[in-house]
């Protein structure tokens, strides 16, 4: 494909890379293989400062974490495939994600943010999935990349590598961030305060229903976002000989979920609801004595979110008082919503549009869903700089999160080029 662009690029690289992520996918907190492999290549490339684990999350601020003997789990996997043992010590504890940084004197400073974690769902055997074809299906059962991170993480990769190869003037961070399936590794990242001196911000998805060669310059539109947690106690009973004398807690989270989805929707726009992850008893003689939801709630704008939060409140601590039973509600995973500037997106879309693999360009489209990058973008904003959300289009056989996901590797190339010129053109022009 004809291109006008300056910048060099090896696809061959690009393609292995992607395929090797997507081989070993890690869902959120576990990515000890990913982020070691990462580092990897930033040693390789000579990048100035890498930044690993915990020195760039915030004290306090992780949620949604695995329990130890899952992250231990995975740990040991990671050891077992090669991650380097150094790496995995200051992981530990589920301390993953990596900031690289580049110096290139004066000028100003850009950074982009791309995702790492997989999903914990099983891919595709079907002798159709291009993975199964090529032999890169997920070693992993049970987990794969369903959203395109391991194209993220090639993305990040290339631009930086780019990026090096190229004139630019001024600082360039590149953030591997971890747990954003679960809305949980933004905030911390945010919280650390390593963007602060970043005057623009750019972060990018593939795919999101838009094809390969498509190239959307400012994403909006996204949900806030927070996950449910409730956790109900009642009293066990048998069922068939003292059933007056248990309280049921499955009937208390079903009667919970059932008003849930009853919550009324709000005057100033959109709100969803989702139990989306239930359970609870244990045997059919016995009268439940525990139960769960896990869920979300979100909201077109971050207090339409913060109603359905309280709403979701009363509703679950109401169902459990109706049963005679106690209930746990906590709220973690939570990100506000946010907006791309205009001015980024311009550049952007400029820059799209002069490339020869762009076969077209949208200055702005609706997400529809949730993202914890929207931490970074306030984090940025509010100390002054600019965001952008970018999405680099990529036909892929099944939707996201599905088991027959995949990403057309030509928009490796693209995303890669597209990102590359935007920070050089937005050096240039600060």
């Amino acid at each position: 494909m004809a291109t006008d662009s300056t910048v060099r690029l090896d696809e061959d690289w690009l393609r292995s890379l992607r395929r090797e992520f997507h081989r070993r996918p890690e869902p959120a907190w576990r990515e000890f293989w990913t982020t070691a492999r990462v580092v990897e290549e930033l040693e390789s490339m000579g990048v100035d400062d890498v930044l690993v684990g915990p020195e760039i999350l915030a004290d306090g601020e992780r949620s949604a974490l695995p329990d130890d003997d899952v992250l231990a789990e995975w740990y040991e996997q990671a050891r077992e495939a090669g991650a380097d043992p150094d790496l995995l010590e200051r992981m530990k504890g589920g301390y993953t994600g990596a900031l690289a940084t580049v110096e290139r004197g004066e000028g100003p400073t850009i950074a982009l943010r791309v995702d790492i974690d997989g999903l914990p769902r099983a891919e595709s055997e079907s002798e159709d999935h291009h993975p199964v074809q090529e032999g890169f299906r997920s070693l992993h059962e049970g987990a794969m990349h369903a959203c395109g991170h391991d194209a993220h993480a090639t993305i990040g990769l290339g631009v930086l590598k780019a990026v090096m190869d190229s004139d630019f003037q001024g600082t360039f961070k590149v953030l591997f961030q971890p747990s954003e399936e679960m809305i949980a590794g933004g905030k911390p990242v945010a919280e650390s305060g390593l963007l602060d001196d970043v005057d623009t911000l750019l972060a990018v998805h593939v795919g999101l229903d838009h094809p390969t060669g498509e190239v959307v310059a400012g994403v909006d539109g996204f949900l806030a976002v927070t996950h449910i947690d409730a956790e109900f106690e009642g009293e066990p009973a048998h069922a068939g000989g003292q059933p007056n004398q248990g309280d049921n807690a499955v009937q208390a989270m079903a009667t919970a979920v059932q008003n849930l989805y009853g919550i009324a929707r709000h005057e100033d726009g959109a709100t969803r609801v989702n139990a989306g992850h239930v359970g609870g008893g244990s045997a059919t003689n016995i009268i439940p004595e525990e139960a769960f939801i896990e869920g979300e709630v979100r909201g077109e704008t971050t207090e339409l979110m913060e109603y359905m939060r309280e709403r979701s409140r009363e509703v679950i601590e109401s169902a459990a008082e109706m049963h005679n039973c106690s209930v746990e509600v906590e709220f973690d995973g939570e990100a506000p919503s946010a907006t791309s500037d205009q001015s980024v997106v311009d550049r952007v879309k400029a820059v799209a549009e002069r490339s020869g693999r762009v076969s077209s360009v949208l200055e702005r489209d609706e997400l529809g869903g949730s993202e914890d990058a929207t931490y970074l973008m306030h984090r940025v904003q509010e100390q002054g700089g600019e965001a952008a959300y970018v999405c680099i289009g990529t036909d892929h056989p099944g939707g996201h999160h599905t088991a027959t996901f995949d990403v057309d590797e030509d928009s490796l190339a693209i995303g890669v080029e597209v990102l590359t010129e935007s920070v050089l053109d937005i050096a240039k022009a600060k």
